[in-house]
């Protein structure tokens, strides 16, 4: 077998093997980590005694009564919330400008193999059609990291197949030897095995580990594939396996199966390295969980789209990784600037507390993935792990130390170790100007403490309340905390259809009557509890929200002049 022929036989073998393999494991690993949080979640430490929850008693000395009125995504809201959302809005785009210079230019390498074997000089048109075909991937990024709206996915994609369009029919215009289906053939060729690839670890049940994952797999696939590679080359050697299985009893099929098994494991010691060098990047803020994503995607298609080269010298196939070090080179000092706007443009940056009902599942999945994509851009979320969120919220050492048996350090066991956590928040942007959300993973009777402190450090209040009715004790005792803790100013409850109003407004009203002496709300003139109202579609709720949150946020108010 000529070098050509295993390059672009081997690679792609590598990366599909590697590919399916990363969908289970993710998804099998996922919920493995989601039983093991929710198991340790239901325990105690046994330092604290949990608090049980009862309504304090009546206090006829209060100020004021309290008022409850409901805000829709369509009502306009004053102050400095707008400015502060446009200033994400900023941030977004600027993030998108630096993909896609990084895109164009790493289009730009993979384009030059085929100027110059294909002869015939440089055509202006030639060298068009191949670099807007092996742009998509920066227009899958712009998708992934930069629009925070379907209309505006849609014009992204209106855009770029828009130039696919007027770009090949101006070559079909030119070259009458030219086919339709020449061109569609070459598109899918260049970035379907590529784009294929990318359902098996961006999708958003595994997206949080699936990179992880998948650098782990194409070590241990590698290893397995090679292992029977050299073994099946060399005659003594291969002489050699089969005396020994032999020796064990060991046919030809347990013998193929146990080179596969020994080559994995072998790599794999450098595929858990690996995965040990990502985490401690990220814990070093040398990446953040979004770059990490996409640099997966970039090197994905880089590896794919370069394979087809090899056929005109072995050598070619190496221009996917010179684009992806070109792609980098764009990013890393655009990502630089990115943050030095940021810092330039705002003081301390906002921190958020989400609170919810648990019991939401993956409707509190879809608001987040809305909520978080442009609130990150100008702060830090806090919130008390939960089985809704835990694999979608979940960070790389985190999983990490799932993985390697130690999740239980991640745990807050006493008010000392939740007051040393709390310090070691990460309140600081990521290298692409991203915040991270600072998930506490707290027992039965460690919950309690953690959300009194996470609320009186947090600069606003995100409470979650759809489904809301009786049941949910765990939330009452959270709007008693509110209520005689936060100033009201920078709260904000989330309700829809699936909430019992009449309930949560009774006991609001009886909650405020029972309020602490010493609650920064009992001064207020006209204390107000600010209910927004979600509609059905989550992109709308999500971005009515931020500007809202940002209106009331102490730090953002402070900051944006």
């Amino acid at each position: 077998m000529d070098l050509t022929t295993a390059l672009t036989g081997m690679l792609p073998f590598i990366v599909l093997v590697s590919a399916v393999l990363t969908a289970i494991v993710s998804a099998l690993l996922l919920w493995l980590y989601r039983r093991a949080v929710v198991r340790s979640m239901s325990g105690s430490a046994g330092s604290t005694p949990p608090a049980s929850w009862a309504e304090a008693p009546v206090d006829q000395n209060k100020a004021a009564e309290l008022i409850i009125t409901t805000v829709g995504a369509d009502d306009p809201v004053t102050g400095k919330g707008p400015a502060v959302y446009q200033s994400t809005s900023v941030s977004l785009r600027r993030l998108g400008i630096v993909y896609l210079a990084a895109g164009l230019a790493y289009a730009f390498v993979l384009s030059l193999p085929w100027m110059v074997t294909a002869g015939a000089g440089f055509p202006l048109t030639r060298l068009l059609w191949l670099v807007v075909c092996y742009a998509w991937p920066a227009a899958v990024t712009l998708l992934l990291v930069s629009t925070t709206t379907p209309r505006q996915g849609i014009m992204v994609a209106s855009v770029y197949f828009g130039l696919v369009i007027l770009i090949g029919g101006i070559a079909l215009a030119r070259n009458a030897g030219l086919g339709l289906n020449e061109l569609l053939f070459f598109w899918l060729f260049a970035n379907g095995p590529a784009t294929v690839l990318l359902a098996a670890f961006m999708t958003r049940r595994i997206r949080a580990v699936g990179p992880l994952v998948l650098a782990f797999m194409v070590a241990g696939v590698t290893g397995a594939l090679l292992t029977v590679t050299i073994a099946g080359s060399n005659d003594a050697l291969l002489r050699f396996i089969v005396n020994a299985g032999g020796a064990f009893g060991l046919g030809a099929t347990a013998l193929f199966a146990l080179l596969h098994l020994l080559g994995f494991a072998l790599f794999g010691l450098f595929g858990w390295w690996l995965l040990g060098w990502l985490g401690r990047a990220y814990r070093a803020k040398r990446m953040s969980d979004q770059s990490l994503t996409v640099d997966a995607l970039w090197l994905s298609f880089a590896v794919l789209q370069s394979i087809t080269l090899a056929f005109e010298g072995w050598p070619w196939i190496f221009t996917g990784l010179v684009a992806f070090g070109v792609y980098k080179v764009i990013t890393l000092p655009g990502f630089a600037r990115i943050t030095a706007h940021g810092r330039a443009e705002s003081g301390a940056p906002p921190a958020l507390l989400l609170l919810r009902v648990f019991a939401l599942g993956s409707r509190s999945e879809r608001l987040f993935d809305g909520l978080k994509k442009r609130w990150l851009r100008a702060g830090s979320i806090g919130m008390i792990a939960g089985p809704d969120l835990v694999t979608s919220t979940v960070e790389p050492h985190e999983f990490l130390d799932f993985v390697g048996g130690r999740l239980s350090r991640q745990f807050i066991e006493s008010e000392a170790d939740m007051r040393q956590r709390l310090d070691r928040r990460d309140l600081r942007p990521d290298p692409d100007g991203c915040y991270r959300v600072n998930e506490f993973f707290c027992r039965q009777d460690t919950w309690q403490m953690t959300m009194r402190r996470l609320a009186a450090d947090s600069d606003v209040v995100l409470m979650d309340l759809r489904s809301f009715s009786p049941g949910n004790q765990g939330c009452l005792w959270e709007l008693q905390q509110l209520l005689d803790g936060t100033p009201l100013e920078q709260v904000l409850f989330v309700v829809d259809a699936t909430t019992d109003q009449a309930f949560l407004k009774d006991k609001l009203q009886s909650l405020w009557g029972r309020v602490s002496a010493d609650s920064p709300n009992r001064a207020q003139p006209s204390p107000v509890v600010r209910l927004f109202w979600s509609p059905p579609e989550m992109s709308r709720a999500a971005d009515a929200l931020v500007k809202r949150l940002f209106a009331v946020c102490k730090s953002a108010a402070q900051d944006i002049a």
